[in-house]
């Protein structure tokens, strides 16, 4: 069945439009970091030439709880591992800098992924996000990857 060839009445023609975004993503394809790759990268952690290297190029998203995540892996650096506070300052300084783009999560949805995989809040919002932007999660937790890998590519034989 083809498409109806119907003659119009003098109606001027109309120019076709498409709106989408530009081509950003192709170039830079988008991934979801967590917590521990972004602490990684900004803190000089052992897995910080991975995070970089998986980073590098791609745009980065994360859910908008990243800001206290970061603030609150600085805090127990200076305490625990008495990190001097001007390195603390420096690091959160240089999170700032990360063209990353923060997302709202939907908390019931959280909750749920939470709930089914046995991650914290935190986590499931994570894994929330890149089912929501079906991009992919980078993480260094080994809990929140085994959920990914079950939630993201449709498996769920837990």
């Amino acid at each position: 069945m083809g498409i109806p060839r119907r003659r119009a009445a003098a109606l001027p023609a109309s120019e076709l439009r498409v709106a989408e975004p530009p081509g950003a993503y192709a170039r830079r394809p988008l991934l979801v970091a967590d917590a521990t790759v972004l602490a990684a990268l900004i803190f000089e952690e052992a897995e910080q030439l991975q995070a970089a290297a998986l980073l590098h190029g791609r745009a980065i998203a994360a859910p908008h709880l990243v800001d206290y995540e970061m603030s609150s892996v600085a805090l127990k650096k200076l305490r625990r591992e008495r990190l001097p506070a001007d390195l603390a300052v420096a690091a959160l300084e240089d999170f700032a800098a990360l063209p990353l783009e923060r997302h709202s999560v939907a908390a019931g949805a959280m909750l749920s992924l939470a709930r089914r995989y046995g991650l914290s809040a935190y986590d499931a919002a994570y894994l929330w996000l890149a089912a929501e932007l079906e991009a992919p999660l980078a993480t260094f937790d080994d809990r929140l990857a085994d959920a990914a890998r079950q939630h993201l590519t449709g498996r769920h034989d837990r």
